[in-house]
């Protein structure tokens, strides 16, 4: 009878929550039943009662305490959750997250913290959705608050993601292990049971149990620690402040730190093993500084008494912005003063700045969900630039901005691209959100929008967002109505300093004397994928204007193209100026078609100013003969970002096959002229991308003299380059491109300058400095021969500085010895020399490599099944190797080939866009090749290489 009326009360309150039972796997635990007079509870006559990879809104986590204890000898935790809950619905079920973990006990106990029950509670697996579900045989009462008790255990996780293991080598070749975390996106499942959704925020309190040889750090200060046994320790911190689970970290190591006070108080520390000490100054300056800058910049205090940076020698992605416990890859947080170069220092800073954005875009104030990441990571990545900018103006960041623009359109211009805010519902669809589209192509429309409003209103705005939704979840709406100024009406009736909806239109910006909306314009931006091109042409006095969908595989003429533009239309923020003025001129774009005046006497016009929006433009009827004649005649008439932006439209139209390939070669005729690194490294890098795949095809003489016409092109800026470190941060980077290019083009008096310096480093056993910015191209260079690759080797091995080993990783790559090539490959497959951390830049490069690109592929082939298993399926190293692989392929068979590979892997290609991006940008090179490969031989040719 007790059973039936469990069942009843289970079949009562699946009607009242609106629960959808399903059989599921179960994998219960079955500890010891308590003593008492009620029957144990039989889970095979129970079903898991939610069927939804999202969990039921009727139970709502307010605080955990954690206890973990991990034992770094058996690899193994233990641990335990009491989390507070608050009831919204009556109900027996408590539904939440756990993967991996194997469950001992569940109690549940009210808010006098007696037990609800004296038996012990069943508890229920949906594998698939990586949730448990646990029944109470008393119903939980809407309106209460309860307490959910667990025990667990579970093996550290190998590879990069939950509470997993990682190991160092000492000075003197010991290896030290230590336990980190990394929960982004929908891990901490895998560490602790939780509520693992971002909007299920609450307060932490934790405790971590280790040996005395080891120290533990979480989000918060340790408060104390206890003995507990003897020699074990219990550090206990305090409670942390209301944040979402993906954020919760903890780490036990043997670190070593240096620590330094913010001007409001901060305690920030950066953690390193204890042999690379030396290189954590840079990073401590840096994040201070930063932390500094943003507090003045948001108006708004960093909210925690400390902020710790830590360096984990196994991390897959870059950083993560746990609150309080940065988590870092030791080369994007530790900088060597005698090997890092300028390039390492700006990404380190650029990353610092990163995470500290994060600190308010994503900690204080985070998505409501997955489908608006970008709320999250363009905030973060636009603030680093603004971050960088302000505090180390040498670092010229705003130059290395440009190629964020770049890299959003690259991918925003195939079809198999996404929009900003896309549906995202389990943890495969979650993780792919991670990509270019959320970090650049958001930073890009941020940027558009600051220079759209104003810095000082769109600031405001900001500021606005991030106090109203402190410590709360946020959707795009409310960062339009922020933006705007826009309240709700419970605000706007007590007086605050806002706009209801209805009186909306009296703030909007007014442009052209026309009042804009500000959600209609942005929604064109995150609501539908792709990058718009305006088409310009002169018809008098006016500008006649035409948007269409920007696509680099089809063509107006090709079969598929109304069908791809179709639906399409932004609202365009365009700004333009012209020779008569040094006026920028706006006007905002709602039609397919328009026009602007710009007068009779007008010689030239150039649309997107300083490229300051998310837009390609395309000069019809003589334009591009127009501005090519200006650059030639008076290019310091345009800034170089306008020069930069003009090379890369340029080419990018070529590929789309919007513009011829002479002319666009005829456009870069000037940079003899150009003094600014900007224009010359973007052109400079098409080049190169194009000779990297045309090295790859059957055709010797054609290689022979695109190489000599490059090498020609840019001989006077390559005879400019000394082999130092000496000069601006914009000379150093150019130096570093312009000198690997010329050595890899086998130019004779770069290769005699690198054999030679590589030799007298050889010489002293490493010990004579090589300049940093050169050092790369210098060990390339001197990996040709067995001796100097397996010496290069030896310092792989040995080396504890991660920007030398990134370097020395890179000149293995570049053997023409392809054994040398696969026993690489072979070694960051198995894990222990190479880290897995980077099996996907060495596959990259691998690729890179002539005698390597068909290797890579076939390797990532034979070993998908490891690699999936080894990262994510929707993870970014996974669409990195996809897209690093087959990136540089352009003959039609190879196309076809890697289309059947992915037809045979489709249970995975199915699930993630990765496979069809990389099939998309294929096409794109097997069309380019059709489009463009004659007249390349013939422009060569012209210019006497055949």
């Amino acid at each position: 009878m007790a059973l039936v009326m469990l069942l009843v009360l289970f079949l009562l309150n699946s009607y009242v929550v609106g629960m959808q039972p399903t059989q599921i796997s179960q994998q219960a635990s079955s500890p010891p039943h308590p003593s008492g007079e009620q029957t144990p509870l039989e889970r095979d006559n129970l079903s898991f009662p939610w069927s939804r990879f999202r969990l039921p809104r009727y139970i709502i986590p307010l605080h955990y305490h954690i206890l973990v204890h991990p034992n770094l000898t058996s690899l193994r935790f233990t641990g335990s959750v009491t989390i507070q809950i608050d009831v919204q619905n009556n109900t027996n079920w408590v539904v939440l997250h756990s993967k991996g973990l194997q469950i001992s006990k569940a109690t549940i106990l009210d808010k006098n913290h007696a037990h609800l029950s004296d038996q012990v509670l069943p508890c229920l697996h949906n594998l698939a959705h990586e949730q448990i579900g646990i029944f109470s045989p008393r119903v939980l009462s809407s309106g209460e608050k309860y307490f959910l008790y667990i025990e667990f255990e579970a093996e550290l996780a190998e590879g990069f993601r939950g509470f997993y293991k990682s190991t160092y080598k000492t000075g003197s070749g010991e290896i030290r292990t230590l336990a980190s975390t990394h929960f982004e996106p929908t891990s901490a499942r895998m560490a602790f049971p939780c509520f693992d959704e971002p909007s299920f925020k609450a307060n932490f309190s934790v405790r971590i149990r280790r040996s005395s040889e080891y120290i533990s750090l979480s989000n918060m200060p340790i408060v104390k620690s206890v003995e507990v046994d003897d020699g074990l320790l219990e550090d206990q911190y305090a409670a942390s402040v209301k944040m979402s689970t993906y954020l919760v970290a903890f780490v036990i190591c043997d670190f070593k730190s240096v620590t330094a006070t913010t001007s409001s108080g901060v305690q920030v520390s950066v953690y390193a093993d204890p042999w690379k000490g030396s290189q954590t100054h840079y990073p401590l300056e840096a994040a201070v500084k930063m932390l500094d800058f943003f507090e003045d910049y948001f108006n708004i205090h960093y909210p925690l008494p400390k902020y710790d940076l830590i360096a984990i020698p196994d991390f897959e992605m870059g950083a993560m912005e746990n609150w309080g416990l940065t988590t870092y890859r030791e080369n994007s947080l530790l900088f060597d003063p005698h090997l890092s170069s300028v390039s390492d220092k700006l990404w380190v800073t650029m990353v610092i700045g990163h995470e500290l954005a994060h600190q308010w875009f994503g900690n204080l104030v985070t998505m409501n969900w997955w489908n608006d990441t970008w709320l999250n990571e363009g905030f973060a990545r636009y603030m680093e630039y603004i971050s960088v900018e302000a505090t180390y103006p040498e670092l010229k960041v705003e130059e290395h901005q440009l190629r964020t623009y770049f890299a959003a359109v690259a991918h925003d211009s195939l079809n198999s691209s996404r929009p900003i805010s896309s549906p995202a519902e389990n943890p495969t669809q979650i993780h792919e959100m991670f990509d270019t589209v959320s970090y650049d192509k958001g930073a890009c429309i941020l940027h558009m929008l600051r220079h759209f409003m104003s810095e000082d209103a769109f600031r405001s705005g900001l500021i606005r967002y991030l106090r109203k939704f402190s410590y709360q979840n946020a959707q795009n709406q409310d960062l339009w109505d922020s933006l705007a100024n826009i309240c709700s009406e419970e605000d706007f009736i007590s007086g605050q300093h806002c706009y209801s909806r209805e009186q909306a239109h009296k703030n909007s910006y007014i442009l052209d004397s026309q009042h804009l909306d500000l959600t209609a314009i942005m929604n064109t931006w995150t609501m539908q994928k792709g990058v718009p091109l305006v088409i310009v042409n002169r018809a008098g006095p006016r500008l006649m204007l035409r948007q269409v969908r920007f696509l680099r595989t089809e063509l107006p003429s090709d079969p598929l193209w109304s069908t791809l533009q179709q639906g399409y239309l932004w609202h365009i923020p365009l700004t333009y100026k012209t020779d008569t003025s040094s006026i920028i001129h706006r006007h905002l774009m709602t039609t397919h078609t328009d026009s602007v005046h710009i007068g009779e006497v007008v010689n030239w016009v150039k649309v997107n100013v300083d490229m300051t929006g998310y837009y390609v433009v395309h000069y019809e009827d003589g334009g591009w003969e127009e501005i090519t004649k200006l650059l030639r005649e008076n290019h310091t008439a345009l800034s170089y970002k306008d020069r930069t932006h003009l090379i890369h439209n340029a080419f990018q139209l070529v590929t789309a096959g919007y513009l011829p390939l002479n002319k666009a070669l005829d456009l870069i005729g000037y940079l003899h002229l150009e003094t600014h690194t900007a224009p010359l490294l973007q052109a400079l890098g098409y080049l190169e991308a194009l000779y990297h795949m045309i090295e790859k095809r059957r055709d010797v003489d054609l290689v022979q003299n695109f190489r000599m016409y490059i090498l020609q092109f840019f001989r006077d800026v390559i005879d400019q380059q000394t082999w130092s470190d000496e000069g601006s941060v914009s000379t150093r980077r150019l130096r570093s491109k312009v000198l690997s290019l010329a050595c890899h083009l086998n130019d004779p008096s770069s290769l005699d300058e690198a054999n030679l310096r590589f030799k007298d480093w050889l010489q002293s056993n490493g010990a004579l400095k090589l300049p940093t910015d050169v050092a790369q191209t210098v060990y390339a260079v001197g990996a040709q021969d067995h001796h100097g690759w397996a010496s290069l080797f030896h310092m792989y091995r040995t080396s504890s500085s991660a920007a030398q080993k990134d370097k020395i990783l890179f000149a293995l790559t570049n053997s023409r010895n392809t054994t040398k090539l696969y026993s690489l490959l072979d070694l960051g497959l198995e894990g222990e020399v190479i880290r897995p951390q980077d099996l996907s830049t060495l596959i990259y490069w691998v690729a890179q490599n002539p005698q390597g690109h068909h290797m890579a592929w076939n390797f990532v082939k034979k070993n998908w099944s490891t690699l999936v298993q080894k990262f994510q399926l929707g993870s970014s190293t996974i669409q990195e190797i996809l897209i690093g692989t087959t990136g540089q392929f352009s003959y039609l068979e190879e196309y076809n080939e890697v289309k059947l590979f992915f037809e045979s892997i489709r249970e995975h290609a199915s699930q993630v866009r990765s496979p069809q991006f990389a099939l998309d940008n294929l096409q794109k090179n097997v069309r380019w090749m059709q489009r463009n490969l004659e007249t390349l031989k013939n422009c060569l040719s012209e210019k006497k290489y055949s």
